[in-house]
């Protein structure tokens, strides 16, 4: 076929396809994409190839290209991991009420800096900072747009150039490669390390004491745990000691637990805000995304004095979270304060969720695969908290095993290429759902995503 067959830039736009794809992507896209299309068509016919109908070939590669550039980038998942935290996959989904007041607030102007009753410029960490007082039982609370924030800029309130005690045991890295030794080097304080790995007592905090000490620094130790031969200080007895001395204690507790779940084992170990403040100390630090289930933030708990220097601080503000991070933060605090934690935040929802409902549902969505071809059966399995919360603890759980006859690897493949993705675990060479991550709203359609990928209709 002649080159010259290729109809003009101008011709093409004339089509009605592509009339509409300029309706949809602009002019300017379009035209590029047409232009782009046409030098490949171009070397397509010199090198021989056989094209039925050129112009269409054209207007349908311009489809695609302009499809597949505009495909958004964040999507949507469905988790049947049983990872409830999953920090590739977002953390905490929001609770409905969270998510609805996020996009009002996200579509309007708002009160964010503003008072209202005085007519002049506000707090902007004002909001939800009463229900965070309320249900944590501190005496003044602020906010920041993450927890390695909130640690970071409580070091460099307190401690810059000055000592913070922390246990040998407590120098973690978690997820990212967050070291805290490194986040005490950034903030200007100085790290001074006290007792061993295993064993810290309360005497190597006041030998260690001086008057270089800024604060003691306690922390979570989120995604690591320690067995056998191993010791920690009383949170009341290290209490008692900073006030012997004048020394502050600071909690870095990272998960954020406000103890809506006194039944389930999994969290009985897991350290709680109201206990820590109640205890005395002077700053509990938290994120936002974690047990609480709301939006990515740290947050600061504590005594008016230490929030009073945090506030002051120029890093406050670069740290500072914006409107749809507040409304939706203010939202989630709410439904704890209703009462409502357990079935209106999906990551306390799902840490409660019954084992026989998972039963039930898992029986169903196997019943539904083997009804479309697809070798399932459910089996014991574990679910994971995550996001450093509960180390080593696993939830009771019915796993879908799918018995893959191209492998699980591929069949895995093709289900995070649908729409919506699908993210499961593989074990032994099985795919395995779980479904404590997954809305029970969502079993039909992911059953139905399961069979097509098995069976090659996706």
């Amino acid at each position: 076929m002649n080159r010259r067959q290729i109809p003009s830039i101008e011709q093409l736009r004339q089509r009605p396809a592509l009339a509409a794809l300029e309706q949809a992507h602009g002019r300017e896209a379009v035209l590029r994409a047409l232009r782009g299309e046409a030098e490949a068509m171009r070397v397509r016919l010199t090198a021989g190839d056989a094209v039925a109908d050129v112009g269409e070939a054209i207007a349908a590669a311009v489809h695609a290209r302009l499809g597949a550039g505009t495909a958004w980038s964040l999507r949507p998942v469905i988790n049947a991991t049983g990872v409830i935290l999953h920090t590739n996959l977002g953390r905490a989904p929001l609770a409905a009420a969270a998510a609805a007041r996020a996009a009002l607030i996200g579509r309007s102007y708002s009160n964010l800096e503003y008072d209202l009753e005085a007519g002049h410029r506000g707090a902007r960490d004002a909001h939800p900072e009463t229900l965070l007082t309320r249900l944590t039982g501190a005496a003044a609370a602020a906010v920041v747009n993450n927890n390695a924030a909130a640690t970071l800029l409580v070091l460099a309130a307190l401690a810059a150039g000055r000592e913070v005690l922390i246990a040998r045991g407590e120098l973690i890295e978690i997820g990212g490669g967050f070291r805290i030794p490194e986040i005490l080097g950034q903030s200007g304080a100085r790290l001074r390390e006290v007792g061993t790995t295993n064993r810290t007592r309360l005497a190597d905090y006041a030998a260690a004491i001086s008057d270089r000490t800024a604060l003691i620094l306690r922390v979570h130790p989120s995604n690591v745990r320690l067995e056998g031969f191993v010791e920690r200080p009383a949170l009341d007895g290290l209490v008692a000691l900073g006030r012997r001395f004048s020394v502050p204690v600071v909690e870095d507790q990272g998960s954020g637990y406000l103890g809506f779940a006194p039944d389930v084992s999994a969290l009985r170990d897991e350290p709680d805000v109201r206990t820590s403040i109640a205890a005395g100390v002077d700053a509990v630090l938290f994120s936002g995304d974690k047990l609480l289930g709301g939006p990515q933030c740290g947050i600061i708990a504590g005594s008016e004095a230490i929030l009073s220097l945090v506030r002051r601080h120029p890093l406050m503000r670069a740290f500072r979270i914006d409107k749809m991070i507040s409304a939706a933060l203010e939202a989630t605090l709410a439904e704890f304060d209703a009462g409502r934690s357990r079935s209106a935040i999906p990551v306390a929802a799902m840490i409660a969720l019954p084992l026989d409902t998972l039963q039930r549902r898992a029986d169903a969505l196997a019943a539904r695969l083997v009804a479309a071809g697809v070798p399932a059966a459910v089996t014991d399995g574990a679910s994971t908290i995550g996001g450093g919360s509960a180390p080593g603890s696993a939830l009771p759980t019915r796993l879908v095993a799918i018995t893959a006859p191209d492998g699980a690897g591929r069949l895995h493949a093709a289900l995070r290429a649908g729409d919506p993705a699908v993210v499961a675990r593989i074990e032994h060479d099985l795919l395995v759902l779980d479904l404590r991550t997954v809305p029970e709203e969502s079993d039909e359609q992911l059953a139905a995503l399961v069979a097509a990928a098995c069976t090659g209709t996706a």
